[in-house]
């Protein structure tokens, strides 16, 4: 089969580069911004068809939080209206879909984990663009699977890790919020549990939801102190409360994923957080 990967050269995107042996007898199709623009439909379109894409993995996404307040637009056409078309033309040619979403779907106000079921309420640009993309998938129907993540990081790109390790370098204190909890999540296992997925296309015949993160829990304070203490910096993390940093966009202060569908539907267990920031420690050079 013919798999087209949207978003290659972000974060998720080189992961599943790095593991491509492992699609193997398919043929894996990675582009981004530079090969093809998802935001526009003729060219979305033509890129499907013309090349008989039987799969598309959709990593592509406008992901800077608090920038997507000011430029809504552009985070809408990128996270809902491109999305929405590959839905169109996914259910047009019976093309399998994986389109990659998020827990900001939710407004973050429960103290148990989020299921699948639950109800939805995105309290930033991002989380309602994202939202929209799901919505546009379930209303076009076409096979596919819609995988929820958080607090997504790797050793490629620029994500929280970095930062913490750059700003631990420099500094011998940094601030990080306390009471904003989640689960962080190595992009190397989610690209593993996607290429799970694509060996699995038959079971859906119309659109599913997804939760994958890491296990465990976490606030952004004991994620940052993890990452200092694996890292053997000499710096000092010290907890604040959100109203002591604050950003254009409202995060969720709870959105902590359950992960029993996924583990069941793969029969697979998921390794803790600390244990995947582990393996990628030792492959970032700092």
């Amino acid at each position: 089969m013919k798999i087209a990967v949207f978003g290659a050269n972000g974060q998720l995107g080189r992961e599943l580069q790095a593991i491509s042996a492992s699609f193997s007898p398919h043929q894996l199709y990675f582009t981004d911004i530079d090969d093809i623009d998802i935001t526009n439909e003729h060219r979305l379109k033509a890129y499907l068809f013309d090349n008989q894409i039987d799969i598309i993995i959709n990593t592509a996404a406008y992901t800077a939080v608090d920038k997507a307040e000011e430029e809504l637009i552009r985070a809408w056409q990128i996270n809902a209206l491109a999305v929405e078309r590959m839905a169109f033309f996914a259910k047009e040619k019976d093309i399998f879909l994986i389109h990659i979403s998020t827990d900001y779907v939710f407004e973050g106000q429960s103290y148990r984990p989020y299921n699948e079921e639950d109800r939805t309420a995105p309290i930033s640009v991002y989380g309602r663009s994202k939202r929209a993309a799901e919505e546009a998938i379930l209303c076009h129907k076409p096979r596919s699977v819609i995988i929820r993540t958080a607090w997504l990081y790797s050793s490629y790109g620029y994500n929280f890790v970095k930062t913490i390790l750059r700003l631990a370098k420099q500094n011998s204190q940094i601030e990080i919020v306390c009471d904003q909890i989640g689960t962080p999540t190595y992009a190397a296992d989610l690209a593993h549990i996607i290429s799970l997925f694509v060996n699995k296309i038959d079971m859906f015949k119309e659109p599913q939801i997804f939760h994958f993160s890491n296990e465990g829990v976490a606030s952004w304070y004991d994620f940052a102190y993890e990452i200092v203490q694996q890292s053997h910096l000499q710096c000092v993390v010290k907890p604040i409360p959100t109203t002591s940093y604050p950003t254009l966009a409202t995060r969720p202060f709870y959105s902590v994923l359950d992960k029993q569908k996924v583990k069941t539907t793969l029969n697979i267990s998921i390794p803790h957080w600390r244990e995947s920031l582990e393996k990628c420690l030792r492959g970032i050079d700092f």
